[in-house]
């Protein structure tokens, strides 16, 4: 059945419930016209796949492949790795009848301090432009969508919900707009989702400047537009602003917005039916089953690969590569409980997950261990303290695995500070006044103040490797792979 029959076909009901999703992560269907539901998932850098429908959290999801984040794959400033890693999270979601990603996220870095920086890939339009497009090219040329995120603006997480991102046009077009434009304009992405927040004083999902003049009639896109979870406002007027899709959707105010609205003539209803239209035209696209071709094997290699050509050598006095027979002094609680993916919406129950020590292990290195802080708490643990200083007295070479844990990074909230937290600076400042040589590995989605980086040996920082990054870091540390990366920021 053709679409515009479709349109005539439906009541305006159903037009209501099209435009709007339902449980969580799908969209409406409409049965008696064999229209069915579209499924979609987070995330960016891999599937967080609800289990029993509704938000779950990461412990009812799907298992699938963590791969590296945005920011630790734009550091390979490799596209390829970023398409590489967007086919194999298509070839993922044709196992779990997924029909559209939500991601890649490529707003711009503004601040340092924003909770959220790990999940976008740069300060630098040109070079997130690249790397998002690459992403998108990836995931679509699997046959499944993409919502490129969060359009736009969108560059703190502290008071997300109301904040108003205030900026002149010439800055908005040639620094936040520009990465949105390059990925409309080289990948052609299925949806564009819109942020939270206002611009200029108008919320993006109402905003017809960013949603209808720009992102369609200057840059040509002709897909659809839906909102960020919980972001919409005046669903009539998000709707004459080319708002299409309100996202979870099972809002009965809204519904009752857009009856109305077409009763008293404040909503047209051919401003409905084209956002209907492009709801159908998704489903019509994307809704469709797919063979299982995913091979999580190969996705963790892959993984592994892109976290290797991610990282990058911050410091060296030629200490490194180690030497694999050498026995050496670790310490640093991230040693065990790796930092390999960001904490929020797009955290990830990973396939597999392969820690430093657990890699350490596997290569049959020889070391002695003590935790020397604790990553759950950001004061210092005098015993453990104590234990790393009397354990490194047999060792001149100390390796500390430190860097920000979800306890001072996360979606919902923004940074106090860029400080690493005080027990690690105090394990590596108590090293040093040891007179030890000290190798610094780091995780983390953000950077951070190194006030001991004139005092270490080395300094490796493997960003948020995803769940390879220990067999990646064993890799880099031992001189099996190159810490080829750059900083992206």
């Amino acid at each position: 059945m053709e679409i515009n029959e479709i349109l005539r076909r439906l009541t305006i009901e159903e037009k209501a419930a099209l435009v709007a999703g339902t449980d969580f992560m799908f969209t409406n269907p409409v049965p008696r016209l064999h229209i069915p539901s579209l499924r979609m998932s987070d995330g960016p850098h891999g599937l967080r796949v609800q289990i029993e429908g509704g938000d779950n959290g990461v412990t009812a999801s799907e298992p699938a492949t963590s791969f590296p984040t945005a920011a630790t794959v734009a550091s390979s400033w490799e596209p390829e790795n970023a398409q590489k890693m967007g086919a194999a999270i298509g070839k993922e979601a044709h196992k779990y009848g997924i029909h559209v990603v939500l991601g890649p996220g490529a707003n711009i870095k503004r601040n340092p301090l924003a909770g959220r920086n790990f999940e976008y890939f740069s300060e630098d339009p040109y070079l997130a432009g690249k790397m998002a497009a690459a992403e998108v090219k990836g995931i679509q040329n699997e046959g499944v969508g993409v919502s490129v995120k969060h359009f736009a603006l969108n560059n703190a997480e502290n008071f997300r919900f109301m904040g108003n991102s205030v900026a002149d046009e010439r800055a908005i077009r040639e620094v936040y707009l520009k990465v949105f434009e390059m990925v409309v304009k080289e990948a052609d992405p299925a949806t564009m989702m819109c942020a939270y927040n206002a611009i200029n004083g108008e919320y993006c999902s109402q905003n017809k400047w960013l949603l209808t003049d720009v992102l369609r009639k200057e840059w040509g896109f002709d897909g659809l537009v839906m909102t960020d979870w919980g972001a919409m406002h005046d669903r009539v007027k998000s709707l004459k602003a080319g708002l299409d899709l309100e996202m979870p959707g099972d809002t009965a105010i809204c519904r009752k917005w857009i009856l109305y609205g077409v009763k008293d003539g404040s909503l047209a209803m051919e401003v409905l039916d084209e956002a209907v239209k492009n709801v159908l035209i998704l489903v019509e696209t994307y809704a469709r089953s797919h063979p299982d071709d995913c091979d999580f094997e190969a996705n963790d290699r892959l993984a592994c690969k892109i976290a290797e050509d991610s990282a990058v050598l911050l410091k060296n006095d030629g200490v490194l590569p180690l030497d694999e027979k050498e026995k050496l002094f670790v310490c640093g609680d991230l040693f065990e409980k790796m930092r390999y993916q960001g904490a929020g919406s797009s955290m990830i129950n990973p396939t597999k997950l392969t820690t430093p020590k657990d890699a350490f292990d596997a290569m049959g290195v020889r070391y002695t261990y003590a935790r020397g802080y604790a990553e759950n708490s950001t004061s210092t643990n005098g015993a453990l303290l104590r234990e790393a200083l009397e354990g490194a007295k047999k060792h001149q070479k100390v390796l500390v695995f430190a860097g920000l844990t979800d306890y001072v990074e996360s979606e919902g909230c923004d940074r106090e500070n860029m400080r690493l937290p005080e027990n690690q600076l105090a394990l590596i400042d108590a090293l040093i006044n040891a007179g030890k040589q000290v190798i610094v590995v780091l995780f983390g989605g953000s950077p951070v103040e190194l006030p001991f980086a004139e005092r270490v040996s080395a300094i490796l920082n493997l960003y948020l490797p995803g769940q390879s990054g220990g067999r990646a870091c064993a890799n880099l540390l031992f001189g099996k792979a190159n810490p080829a990366g750059r900083l992206a920021e």
